[in-house]
C-alpha cells in the first residue's frame, strides 16, 4: 500500500536534501529585486534563501509538509515559510513572480495539476513570471521498466512508485508547455539533474509571463 503522500514529505525533510539547482542569474533577467514572490512546494526553504541572499526580500513560501515548515524555520528564521494547501489564503493579483521547485513531479495527475496551475493564474498579475524546475521522460531501460510498470495503475506513462513510498511523475515537454499554455514561454531549457536519491534524471526549467488578458 502506498504511503500517504503528506506523511512521506514530512519524513522526508528529516532524511532528504533537495539537489535540484535554481537558475538564479536567468531568474533575474526577469524579475527585479523588488518583485513579491511566492515559492509553492517550497519544502525547507532552500531556494528562498538564495532568493533573501540576492536582495530578494518580498518573498514567502508554502508548503502542506508541516515537518518541512518546521526545519526551514529552525535553519532559515529569516524567511517567510507557512504550512497550507490549496486553495491558498493568498488574494487575486498579488504576485509578481511564483516558483515550482520539483513541484510537478509530486503532482501526478492532470487534473491536479490544471488545479494548481489555475490557482497559480490567480494570485499573479498580469504579466507575472512563472518560473519551473522539473524532470522529463528519461530512456533508460531502468526508467522505461517502472514507467511501463506503473502505467498499467496510474493510466499515465511517467508516474512511478518508489520502494519508500513517494510517488511521482516525470514530463513529457508537449505537457509542460500544453499546461502552461495561458503563459507566453520566454525560457526553456533541457538539462540533467541529481535527484534526491542521487540519481541522474532528464530535466528542465522554464520560464513563462502571465498573458495580460488575465
Amino acid at each position: 500500500m502506498e504511503m500517504d503522500q503528506k506523511k512521506y514529505w514530512d519524513q522526508a525533510a528529516f532524511e532528504k536534501e533537495f539537489t535540484t539547482p535554481f537558475q538564479m542569474e536567468i531568474f533575474k533577467k526577469y524579475v527585479p529585486e523588488i518583485s513579491r514572490i511566492l515559492d509553492i512546494g517550497c519544502g525547507y526553504g532552500r531556494v528562498l534563501n538564495e532568493l533573501w541572499q540576492e536582495g530578494f526580500c518580498k518573498s514567502c513560501g508554502i508548503d502542506f509538509s508541516s515537518k518541512m515548515i518546521a526545519k526551514g524555520n529552525v535553519l532559515y528564521p529569516h524567511l517567510d515559510l507557512q504550512e497550507t494547501e490549496m486553495p491558498f489564503a493568498v488574494e487575486d493579483n498579488h504576485f509578481d513572480a511564483v516558483i515550482l521547485v520539483a513541484v510537478l513531479t509530486c503532482i501526478v495527475e492532470d487534473r491536479a495539476q490544471k488545479n494548481l496551475v489555475d490557482e497559480i493564474r490567480r494570485t499573479l498579475k498580469p504579466g507575472g513570471i512563472l518560473y519551473i524546475n522539473d524532470f522529463l521522460i528519461n530512456e533508460d531501460e531502468r526508467n522505461k521498466a517502472r514507467y511501463n510498470t506503473f502505467e498499467k495503475k496510474y493510466k499515465t506513462y511517467g508516474v512511478f512508485e518508489l520502494d519508500e513510498g513517494a510517488l511521482l511523475r516525470h514530463h513529457t515537454k508537449h505537457h509542460v508547455l500544453e499546461l502552461t499554455s495561458d503563459f507566453k514561454p520566454i525560457e526553456f531549457e533541457r538539462v540533467v539533474y541529481t535527484t534526491m536519491n542521487k540519481n541522474k534524471s532528464n530535466g528542465f526549467y522554464y520560464l513563462g509571463r502571465l498573458s495580460t488578458l488575465y
